[in-house]
């Protein structure tokens, strides 16, 4: 299944891949190398850490090459700011404080709360999607309180 991801999440994953491969790898190769070297593997916590670590590394390379051969880049200049969608900056009052929120809906792999980017695979995300500017969402979270915002303007 292809996810979908901006140009910049895309770079993003590369670099840390690169990262993994050529210098995190050698590093817990070198580390397995020294543990080994200190004699009986059987009772060796530095070698089990060790090669604990290299399972999470190989994993994690494993899925980033998995996301980067099957993601596909948005293409920004086709998005359409009448309604919210994937890659809209949303910006909302929050009907019971009165209070502004911004928020940009990104592909799961480049939320960041705190620079308010949230997965469009969130409660809040979900409830907004297709929303126009004026419209209200009224989102029910999972621990079943409600939400209600209104949708002030929709920007890329």
């Amino acid at each position: 299944m292809a996810s979908y991801v901006t140009k910049e999440g895309l770079d993003k994953m590369k670099a840390e891949l690169e990262q993994l491969e050529t210098v995190e790898r050698p590093k817990i190769t070198q580390q397995i190398a020294e543990a080994r070297d200190k004699g009986d593997l059987s009772e060796n916590a530095e070698y089990d850490a060790a090669k604990e670590a290299q399972g999470m590394l190989e994993m994690r390379i494993s899925k980033l090459k998995d996301v980067i051969s099957t993601s596909k880049i948005i293409d920004e200049s086709q998005l359409d700011t009448s309604k919210v969608s994937i890659l809209t900056t949303v910006k909302l009052k929050n009907n019971a404080t009165n209070q502004q929120q911004v928020f940009t809906l990104v592909p799961d792999n480049e939320s960041d709360l705190k620079s308010g980017r949230i997965s469009v695979n969130t409660p809040i995300a979900k409830g907004l999607l297709g929303k126009v500017v004026g419209e209200t969402a009224e989102i029910v979270l999972p621990n079943g309180n409600k939400l209600s915002f209104e949708v002030l303007e929709i920007t890329l």
